[in-house]
C-alpha cells in the first residue's frame, strides 16, 4: 500500500471513529498532497514526495515544539512520524562518516551526497561530518 492510500485510509477510520484530532491533523497532509499533485500534474505523488511533504510537517512541529512547547505539535509530529521511515541512528550515522573518511573521501559535499538517499536527519549528518573533518 502507498504512503498515501495509508493517509487516505486512516483519515477515512478517524472519520468514522470521529477522532477530530487526527482527521485534521491527516485531512491537512492529504490537501498538501494534492496541492504537491496538482502542481506536478500527476494523479498519484510517489512515496518519496509524499515523505518529502511529511518531513516538511515534522519540521514545522520541531519547530514549534522548540519554540513554544506546544503539546499539540508533539503529537502531531508523533502521528507523522508514524508515517515516516525509522530514521538513522547516530551510531549509524557516525559509522558510515567514519567509513567513508577512512576511504579517503574529505569533501563535506560528497559525505552529504552519500546521505542524500538514506533516511537521516541531514542537520544532525551535516553537524557530524564537520566534527569529523575538522
Amino acid at each position: 500500500m502507498s504512503l498515501k492510500s495509508q493517509i487516505n485510509s486512516d483519515f477515512m477510520k478517524a472519520f468514522k471513529e470521529r477522532n477530530m484530532e487526527l482527521k485534521s491533523l491527516l485531512g491537512t497532509l492529504k490537501g498538501e498532497i494534492q496541492t504537491a499533485e496538482k502542481n506536478a500534474m500527476v494523479e498519484n505523488l510517489s512515496d518519496e514526495d509524499v515523505i518529502k511533504i511529511l518531513n516538511k510537517f515534522a519540521k514545522n512541529c520541531k519547530e514549534n515544539i522548540r519554540l513554544a512547547n506546544d503539546e499539540k505539535s508533539r503529537v502531531e509530529l508523533e502521528i507523522i512520524e508514524s508515517y515516516l521511515p525509522k530514521q538513522l541512528s547516530v551510531e549509524d550515522i557516525q559509522s558510515k562518516i567514519e567509513a567513508l573518511v577512512a576511504s579517503g573521501v574529505k569533501n563535506i559535499g560528497q559525505i552529504m551526497k552519500e546521505f542524500s538517499t538514506l533516511p537521516a536527519d541531514k542537520k544532525i549528518v551535516s553537524e557530524m561530518v564537520k566534527k569529523a573533518l575538522a
